[in-house]
């Protein structure tokens, strides 16, 4: 429940801090005096987007500042999803900067403004003079009987497998739409791919090829310049390896003398072993070296298809035409696979429609089963509230089409007088009807759910008299099991509240200001006297008022 409010530079308040208490809450004010301003600040508190125009003074900030206690609402687990300090008296604090940017608090710790909104959708559900149109509305009746039927889990269950079949149907319908392009393409493609095949690619052949071209195309000039060389190596006396093995010997002699001479002749020993190598493989490189015109024309065909290919795909290497290839198999693949996919993807379909079906089905066997007791429960407050031959009737009819909350299509009907026939709901009920109504609605959800607190401004429009006795009644035995706050100008329902505060304006030479005063007895029944004779206290007047209190 809310404990306590506190608004500071907001429209016309400049600061007022108010404790709440359970139970059944009364406001009164003359028009205008600014009880829409405080629910305006409430909205805020709870997620609403926030206006820089609401600031009183705007070289300051404006602060709205709520204190929940929650101890008894389970809501711990909101609390660690959004890795936030539980605490059971929970402070929401929400300020609009000079600069226009707008934050918000949940224990002193900075939020989105969504999570706020859903923090906010757990504590409190405020009532506007708007929302009473909304019986008329399809989403609200829905909303009003899913609350009862507690298929809130159902429907996130619903939504999460609604959604998986809509992206198999979006994902058939863009394979179809790939295989129609692939279809006109697939000539194309294919003769693309076949071309491709056909050079027999592999990764580092084409340097092996080019290699394999300069060796073929220099024949002559390799064979001269192996021959020098290896004449060089092997000259019996001027040869490098003759003249190194004449070295090896002198310092063969001196070794024995020092390890520095014995290392001279390991060393030149190395030089020596690694020359008859470089000779032997010389010699068989030479062996090997002689002019082949068929393979020289062989690679040079080959390395120009490779080349052909690579401008004709604009490919820089072997790798890159190796890339398009196995993506033109696959744009193949889908043409020559086009039924197979296809009928897979059916089979998914067919199998997740059977899913959403079943839990459809389960929402509408829910909802048909709360119907009739709530059309009773709806049907007997309305007596109490002076329409004795108001008929409610709700017409659920199971759809094909599967629609955000289920396939069911839902409609309600009003009959207000007797031997009347049923009517829409928004077409049936005058605007004090829908208003005894929507308190009738409101009175049994709130038996149903764990809400904290609820805030009517003025559900009482469009009746008078008796009956708004009896609408006082009804949000006073509300308040038994919840907080409920009530803005009200009729004195019927102002006299059942437990605390009753009062919003007014006061001038001063600069500036008018909205307040709010917390009645005592004396100052209620004053204050009702006021709403019962105008502007006169008369002594009938305050009569009456000590009456209504009593």
């Amino acid at each position: 429940m809310l404990t306590s409010l506190s608004i500071k530079n907001y429209a016309l308040i400049e600061d007022i801090n108010i404790r709440l208490e359970n139970g059944f809450t009364i406001i009164t004010g003359e028009t205008g005096a600014g009880k829409s301003i405080m629910l305006g600040a409430l909205g805020l508190l709870l997620g609403d987007r926030a206006d820089f125009s609401s600031i009183r003074d705007p070289e300051k900030k404006c602060v709205i500042e709520g204190v929940f206690g929650i101890t008894n609402y389970k809501l711990q687990s909101f609390f660690k999803k959004e890795d936030l300090d539980y605490e059971p008296n929970s402070i929401i604090r929400r300020e609009i900067l000079p600069s226009g940017k707008s934050r918000a608090f949940i224990n002193d710790t900075p939020v989105t403004i969504s999570a706020l909104s859903k923090l906010g959708s757990y504590l409190i559900d405020i009532h506007s003079q708007h929302e009473t149109l909304s019986l008329g509305n399809s989403e609200y009746q829905f909303n009003v009987i899913d609350t009862i039927a507690k298929n809130e889990s159902v429907i996130i269950e619903y939504k999460k497998e609604l959604k998986t079949y809509k992206a198999l149907l979006a994902r058939l319908e863009e394979l179809k739409e790939e295989q129609s392009l692939a279809a006109k393409e697939y000539d194309y493609n294919l003769f693309l791919l076949k071309e491709l095949e056909a050079a027999n690619l592999k990764e580092g052949m084409q340097e092996e090829l080019e290699e394999r071209y300069e060796e073929l195309n220099n024949v002559e000039e390799l064979t001269e310049n192996l021959s020098s060389a290896l004449n060089l190596l092997q000259q019996e006396e001027i040869g490098s390896l003759e003249s190194l093995k004449a070295v090896r010997a002198h310092l063969a002699r001196i070794s024995k003398f020092s390890t520095a001479y014995e290392a001279f002749h390991e060393r030149i020993q190395s030089v020596i072993i690694e020359l008859d190598d470089l000779e032997t493989e010389m010699t068989a490189a030479l062996d090997r070296v002689e002019a082949n015109p068929e393979e020289l024309e062989t690679i040079n065909q080959k390395l120009q298809a490779i080349y052909n290919l690579q401008k004709k795909h604009n490919a820089g290497d072997i790798a890159e035409l190796l890339q398009i290839m196995s993506e033109l198999r696959e744009k193949v693949a889908v043409t020559e696979n086009a039924d197979s996919m296809v009928s897979e993807i059916e089979k998914e379909i067919k199998a997740q429609k059977e899913v959403v079906s079943k839990i459809a089905d389960t929402l509408h066997e829910n909802r048909k089963k709360i119907i009739p007791a709530f059309i009773e429960q709806t049907e007997q407050i309305l007596k109490d509230l002076g329409m004795p031959n108001a008929r409610l009737n709700i017409e659920l009819e199971k759809g094909s089409e599967f629609l955000s909350n289920g396939r069911d299509k839902l409609e309600w009907y009003l009959a207000a007088n007797k031997g009347g026939s049923f009517k829409e709901m928004k077409k049936a009920a005058s605007g004090g009807e829908l208003s005894r109504i929507m308190l009738a609605v409101k009175s049994i959800l709130s038996a149903q759910s764990n809400l904290p607190t609820i805030i009517f401004d003025e559900i009482d429009t469009g009746v008078s008299g008796e009956i708004a006795q009896k609408m006082g009644e009804i949000l006073k035995r509300m308040g038994n099991s919840m907080q409920v706050i009530a803005i009200t100008h009729l004195p019927q329902i102002a006299g059942k509240g437990a605390t009753h505060f009062k919003i007014f304006k006061e001038d001063s030479e600069t500036a008018t200001q909205t307040k709010i005063l917390r009645l005592e007895e004396n100052e209620r029944i004053e204050e009702l006297a006021l709403m019962l004779g105008g502007n006169a206290k008369t002594d009938s007047a305050l009569a009456h008022a000590r009456a209504l209190l009593n």
